[in-house]
């Protein structure tokens, strides 16, 4: 499916917040897919993973989670720019990144070529932003791929964590985890899971071995292609939901 793609601005309590937009060129309606960014910004690999789910016949939009830090923010993958991504993930706030994701699912919801039907994903740092925003009424279903933290803590508070929310989800989750991931415990992704199982929340959590942090992203070293294809496909199936 062909792709049309620009950069947009969405308005969250009169902050204009950058945001990547990208849609197929038919006429729909699609249903609509907001994108977390990873510490990195929205930088060209969510720029891609943002029209590559377009091109599945979606409208996605990538918005851009350090606005109130630094506008423009777009890094690669060195140690100085995970040095400076770590530092500006946190300074923000749930109830921020709450707002923004609702800013712009209202994006969503005024273009005149998409359906009621929304979802979302994330990435590293966007991973637990996806957990969180989960638990908006407008979510329907989420993908949650290897978000550090969401055992431990929530961004901005002192006490509770993100986990502590799931009761507060609606929809449907998806978490995918790599065994070998240095900033996510085992621990962790079982209280996420037993969690999710004591609130009867719909969900699949998925363990992949031998695969580290960051294993869906094919710009950096931890890239594993058949754990990213798998994983893919597992998305793919939860999307299509927002079809039914």
């Amino acid at each position: 499916m062909s792709v049309s793609s620009e950069w947009v601005k969405v308005k969250n309590n009169g902050l204009a917040i950058d945001a990547y937009l990208a849609q197929p060129t038919g006429d729909g309606p699609y249903p609509g897919i907001v994108v977390f960014q990873e510490i990195f910004g929205v930088n060209a690999h969510i720029r891609e993973v943002t029209e590559r789910i377009a091109a599945q016949g979606y409208v996605a939009i990538a918005p851009a989670l350090y606005q109130r830090l630094e506008p423009g923010f777009e890094v690669g993958y060195s140690d100085e720019d995970l040095a400076k991504g770590r530092e500006y993930k946190v300074q923000t706030k749930a109830s921020q990144l709450l707002g923004d994701t609702q800013a712009s699912l209202d994006y969503l919801k005024g273009l005149p070529n998409t359906t009621d039907h929304f979802g979302c994903i994330g990435f590293c740092f966007g991973g637990h932003v996806a957990y969180l925003a989960a638990t908006l009424p407008d979510i329907q279903v989420t993908a949650s791929c290897y978000g550090a933290g969401i055992a431990q803590m929530c961004p901005g508070q002192d006490v509770g964590t993100t986990c502590d929310r799931t009761p507060a989800i609606s929809g449907t989750i998806y978490a995918f985890f790599g065994t070998e991931d240095p900033l996510i415990p085992l621990d962790d992704v079982d209280t996420i899971e037993q969690a999710l199982q004591e609130h009867n929340i719909d969900h699949k959590v998925f363990r992949y071995d031998g695969a580290t942090h960051g294993f869906l992203c094919d710009q950096r070293d931890s890239y594993h292609p058949e754990v990213a294809k798998q994983a893919w496909g597992e998305i793919w199936q939860l999307f299509s939901q927002l079809n039914d």
